[in-house]
C-alpha cells in the first residue's frame, strides 16, 4: 500500500511522543512492503532538534506554509494512495482532513491523544485539529486509547467506525545497553514536563528523593520550569534523542512511568515510554490506571504505586526481584508490543474496513 500521513512530527522527538512511535511504525510498514509519505509542518522548535531527515522506504515532506504548492503536492500523493491518515495535533488537521476525506483512498483519523481530545470536547473547548463535522467523514478512527474512549469517540465526535491502535516500540532501537555513568541512578524518569503529571511526579519521585537523601534520582526531558522542586539528589539531563534512551534506561536500577492525568483517568492508554523501558530491560514502577493489566501483569512484569510509600517500597526491592520483573516485561513487550505487531494489527483493521465497505456496497446495489 501507499500510505499518506499528515501528522505533528516524525522528524523531531523533542517535546512530543508522536515522533518515536511513527518512526517505529513506518519502519515496520516498510518491512511489509508499504510506502509512507509523511507531511509535517517545519516549525522552528522541531527544526532546532531534528533527529531524523529521511523515512526508510518512504518520503518526508517538510513544508513551511500550507500554501497552494503544498496542497497540490498533497492532492497528487493522495491520488495515488491507498490510505490517507490525519493525526491529532496535526498543524493543518482540518484542512488535511478535507483533502483526505474527499480522496478515493481509505480515510483515517488517528488520535494519538484521545483522552485530551475528549476532555476538550466535554468542556466545550475548541479542538484545533477537528472541524465542525467532527469525525463523521472518516472511514475509520484509530485511537491510541482503548476502553470507554472508543464509545465516546462515536457519541461525542460521530466516528462511524473505531478501533484501538496502541503505542509500540522498535526493539532494534530500544534494547538493553551497557550502563552509562552519566545516567546511573536508583530511580529515573524520562518524560517531557507536563503540569497535569506534576502531582503524581512529586508523590512518586520528588518526595521519595527527599526521604532517601542517599539515593540518586535522575530526570530526563524537556520544558522543565525553574520552579520545579529540585533537590540535591535529583539530577537532570535535558531532552534525550531516542538513540540515548537505551543507555538511560539500562543505567537505572528502577525507572518510573507517570501518565498524564486525562489519560490515567480514562485508562487503557499505555505510554510509549512503558514499552521502550521494558524493551531496554529496565525494571518499571508505574502509576496506576484502569487497563494497565491489559499490557503488563502487576507484580510479575511491573510494579505499581499510588503513594510515596509504595515508591519507596519498590526502591527497597532486592536486585534479583527487579531483574526478574525486567526480564518478564521485556519478554511480554517483544511478544506483543513491538511496531511490527502494530503494523500487522493495522493491516487487519484495514482489511475489516474494506470488507465492511464491500458488504455495504453489495447491500446497497441489491436494494437498488
Amino acid at each position: 500500500m501507499k500510505i499518506v500521513i499528515f501528522g505533528l512530527s516524525i522528524s523531531s522527538s523533542w517535546g512530543n511522543g508522536h515522533a518515536t512511535l511513527w518512526r517505529g511504525l513506518c519502519k515496520a510498514l516498510a518491512r511489509r512492503q508499504h510506502r509512507v509519505v509523511f507531511f509535517e509542518r517545519d516549525v522552528p522548535y522541531y527544526a532546532a532538534h531534528r533527529d531524523l531527515r529521511e523515512i526508510a522506504g518512504g518520503s518526508l515532506v517538510l513544508y513551511a506554509e500550507w500554501d497552494a504548492a503544498v496542497i497540490r503536492r498533497a492532492q497528487v500523493e493522495l491520488a495515488g494512495a491507498d490510505v490517507g491518515i490525519v493525526t491529532s495535533y496535526c498543524c493543518e488537521g482540518i484542512a488535511a482532513a478535507d483533502l483526505v476525506c474527499s480522496s478515493a483512498c481509505v480515510s483515517i483519523f488517528y488520535d494519538l491523544d484521545t483522552p485530551v481530545t475528549l476532555q476538550q470536547v466535554r468542556t466545550g473547548e475548541t479542538v484545533p485539529y477537528i472541524g465542525e463535522r467532527c469525525l463523521k467523514d472518516f472511514d475509520l478512527v484509530l485511537s491510541y486509547t482503548g476502553g470507554a474512549a472508543l464509545a465516546e469517540l462515536k457519541t461525542r465526535l460521530l466516528a462511524r467506525r473505531v478501533a484501538p491502535l496502541y503505542g509500540s516500540v522498535d526493539p532494534d532501537l530500544h534494547r538493553p545497553a551497557p550502563p552509562n555513568r552519566r545516567y546511573r541512578s536508583d530511580l529515573s524518569y524520562l518524560g517531557t514536563y507536563a503540569k497535569d503529571r506534576q502531582a503524581a511526579l512529586e508523590a512518586l519521585f520528588v518526595e521519595p528523593a527527599r526521604r532517601l537523601p542517599g539515593n540518586k534520582f535522575l530526570i530526563g526531558g524537556a520544558l522543565y520550569p525553574y520552579s520545579f522542586p529540585w533537590r540535591e539528589n535529583i539530577f537532570f539531563t535535558r531532552h534525550l534523542p531516542p538513540a540515548e534512551h537505551p543507555a538511560f534506561f539500562s543505567s537505572s536500577r528502577l525507572t518510573l512511568n507517570v501518565t498524564r492525568q486525562a489519560m490515567a483517568s480514562m485508562g487503557y492508554c499505555p505510554s510509549g515510554r512503558l514499552f521502550e523501558a521494558a524493551a531496554c530491560g529496565a525494571p518499571i514502577l508505574s502509576d496506576q490506571w484502569d487497563g494497565l493489566d491489559r499490557f503488563f501483569e502487576p507484580g510479575r512484569e511491573i510494579l505499581l504505586a499510588r503513594t510515596t510509600e509504595d515508591a519507596i517500597n519498590a526502591l527497597e526491592q532486592p536486585p534479583e526481584r527487579l531483574e526478574k520483573l525486567a526480564r518478564a516485561a521485556r519478554e511480554r513487550t517483544l511478544d506483543q508490543h513491538t511496531a511490527d505487531h502494530r503494523a500487522r494489527e493495522f493491516e487487519a483493521i484495514l482489511d475489516a474496513v474494506r470488507t465492511d465497505a464491500s458488504r455495504d456496497g453489495a447491500a446497497h446495489a441489491a436494494g437498488a
